[in-house]
């Protein structure tokens, strides 16, 4: 996977009730993974998926797996993997135990069941024909009707054309080298990061919730403890960059033009082919976009300088201190994210000077504008990302 917070509460988990992790770290070929495994005579595989890629990667290790004539368990977890997913998926490509593994709290209960001498071929077998029984549900429930692309393009969002669009104050690209990290601490949004902890609650009211609060609060206290370290002795570093370009629609896609070199980039984006109800169009993200002329943007961000810290965590057999600055740190990316996004409607871009929004608000996206994501619904499509990373 990309990160592995989850997977190292998972590994903890499971070597505070004595069992023996190998950690491969993230983004693991599946060669790799199998020739660990046969290397450590493991008995069983657990695999992390954070985004849409990692399912696809999980059903070639499974592919490869049955290839290889291995017949340990295949444990699955993570926030984008799914039982259903499992069952259509990844039970299909693998004769030997899979397992889909809901939170890190199960793991340990999954995992003792595995090895246990006397039930553990009765629990397999609850999973197999679980998963059975939901490829069965889903072949009886059939697809969902889809149209012909030229229909969908017919029914597309109409908009109106009389609108112009605003121009950008400063466009163009800017370079962000080092982002005041103090700043980005207001803009945090903490009810992932309790969440990544398995702790469920939003915050503020997470911290003295009956169930959870004492755990909630003991881990805030140590986060913020923490923020001070990161700040105060410049652990971390926030990079950004930030474009607007003048652009046009042409069909489902958008043409941005570079004035510096007069180059056209090409963005395609899908559009919806599910049948509609009648007066529901099919959305394209071009849509939104003049075919007489307009503006787009691209951003990216990252949170720089964790690697030492976390060698020193390592060293020093600390478990918890090197979750804890990993959960952080991706915090601190998603904030920044959000502050970016913020100064480009009320600086760079300038179509919202006067904003004013409340962290609850900004968290609810009640501000003006959109920024989708490759990978997400409205543009499922990653290959975009080495397009967008060019241009900025």
């Amino acid at each position: 996977d990309v990160h592995d917070i989850g997977k190292n509460i998972v590994g903890v988990v499971l070597q505070c009730n004595g069992f023996e992790i190998v950690d491969l770290g993230v983004m693991v070929p599946w060669s790799k993974i199998l020739e660990a495994a046969n290397e450590n005579d493991a008995d069983m595989i657990g695999l992390s998926g954070l985004i849409t890629p990692s399912l696809d990667e999980m059903v070639t290790v499974a592919e490869e797996m049955q290839r290889a004539g291995m017949t340990m368990p295949l444990l699955i977890g993570g926030a984008t993997t799914s039982k259903v997913h499992t069952a259509l998926r990844i039970d299909v490509a693998y004769k030997g135990p899979v397992l889909h593994v809901l939170d890190a709290s199960r793991a340990v209960g999954v995992a003792t069941a595995l090895v246990s001498d006397t039930g553990r071929d009765a629990y397999v077998k609850s999973f197999k024909d679980d998963y059975e029984h939901v490829r069965d549900v889903r072949a009886n429930k059939g697809q969902s009707a889809l149209i012909p692309i030229e229909d969908a393009r017919a029914n597309g969002f109409a908009i109106d054309e009389h609108i112009r669009p605003f121009p950008p104050e400063k466009p163009g690209v800017h370079v962000f080298d080092s982002w005041d990290l103090a700043e980005l601490v207001e803009w945090i949004d903490w009810t992932p990061f309790f969440r990544a902890w398995e702790l469920a609650g939003n915050y503020p009211a997470i911290l003295t919730d009956p169930v959870v609060g004492e755990s909630a609060s003991s881990l805030y206290a140590d986060a913020r403890a923490m923020l001070d370290k990161i700040i105060g002795e410049g652990w971390l570093t926030a990079r950004g960059v930030a474009a607007l370009w003048p652009c046009r629609r042409e069909g489902d896609d958008v043409i941005i033009h570079l004035e510096e070199t007069e180059e056209h980039v090409r963005i395609p984006f899908l559009r919806q082919q599910i049948a509609k109800r009648e007066g529901r169009p099919n959305m394209c993200l071009a849509d939104f976009v003049s075919h007489d002329g307009d503006w787009i943007g691209g951003f990216s961000v990252a949170i720089h300088g964790i690697e030492p810290h976390l060698a020193r965590f390592k060293a020093g057999h600390d478990d918890y201190n090197d979750i804890l600055l990993k959960a952080l740190a991706d915090r601190f990316a998603e904030a920044f994210a959000e502050r970016l996004h913020s100064h480009v409607r009320t600086d760079l871009w300038g179509y919202a000077p006067g904003e004013q929004l409340t962290p609850d608000a900004i968290v609810k996206e009640e501000y003006r504008g959109i920024r989708p994501a490759p990978g997400y619904p409205a543009c499922p499509d990653h290959s975009l990302k080495p397009i967008l990373f060019d241009l900025l």
